[in-house]
């Protein structure tokens, strides 16, 4: 996975708990929580659609990252990497 398709992961997941989210000049270092007005469930509940859509384990140790788009889009290329460096052994 690219960054660009970790991007799209992470707006498709964002829209599933908030389907009118605009990411119209979204800076990609903001908060995803703050700009869309996530609470902790909300959240929870992007992290979830995260993993599903793009198929990488996030655990509450991710938390932290996934608080914006491009920690988020960093962590699933970083993710990705490791998977198939794990599946190549």
């Amino acid at each position: 996975m690219n960054h660009d398709e970790a991007r799209t992961c992470v707006r498709q997941a964002v829209r599933r708990v908030v389907p009118d989210a605009d990411f119209t000049g979204l800076d990609p270092g903001a908060s995803l929580r703050d700009t869309f007005e996530m609470d902790s469930l909300d959240f929870l509940e992007f992290v979830e659609a995260l993993a599903e859509l793009s198929g990488t384990e996030l655990t509450e140790d991710d938390y932290p990252v996934l608080v914006t788009w491009d920690g988020c889009a960093a962590r699933l290329v970083a993710g990705a990497g490791a998977s198939v460096q794990g599946r190549s052994r």
